[in-house]
């Protein structure tokens, strides 16, 4: 089996799966393959769009369900709350459908969201609309990287293999760093 038959096979499943968490760099490769054809990219930015949406509705109400439990296990992110709080409090729609942009608050952004006053639909009419651009932009920058790997390299399907992998470091490495430096 090759590479395209393998993402053909498994890639829409990998980038529901991976957008449900953070999401980025598994919807970058998800933007790539589907400029090289393997994918469908109308469905990869549906997929991508109710993946993450889905995601950020299940971590919004195990905040307002479980809010205070979830910040006594992840103390780093109670650094984050006062602030957060702050901002929910005047600029709420942005940071719904901002928080997803926001590199370490992926997860634990709707976490402190649905520890606020927000309504669950108003955080659910927000979310969508986040989900959608997000899965558009983060998409898109996985198909121009495709355009442009094009233009400075010619046909790339037989380099494929190995600029999947090293888009797939430069999403991986960065966060290992930034666990590392938690640690």
């Amino acid at each position: 089996m090759d590479l395209g038959s393998l993402i053909a096979t498994h890639g829409y499943w990998v980038l529901a799966a991976g957008c449900l968490l953070e999401g980025e760099t598994v919807l970058i490769l998800a933007g790539f393959a589907a400029h090289l054809g393997h994918l469908n990219p109308y469905a990869v930015v549906a997929i991508a769009a109710v993946s993450g949406f889905t995601g950020d509705q299940f971590y919004f109400w195990l905040g307002r369900r479980h809010g205070d439990a979830v910040l006594a296990r992840w103390p780093s992110v109670v650094a984050h709350n006062d602030r957060l709080q702050n901002l929910i409090a005047r600029y709420h729609a942005a940071v719904i459908i901002g928080i997803r942009f926001a590199y370490g608050l992926r997860i634990a952004g709707p976490v402190l969201i649905g520890m606020s006053s927000i309504p669950g639909k108003r955080f659910a009419l927000l979310n969508a609309l986040g989900a959608l651009l997000w899965a558009c932009l983060i998409g898109g920058v996985g198909w121009i990287f495709g355009q442009a790997a094009e233009a400075f390299m010619g046909e790339v399907r037989n380099l494929e293999g190995w600029l999947l992998l090293g888009l797939a470091l430069i999403g991986i490495v960065p966060w290992c760093i930034a666990k590392l430096r938690h640690q």
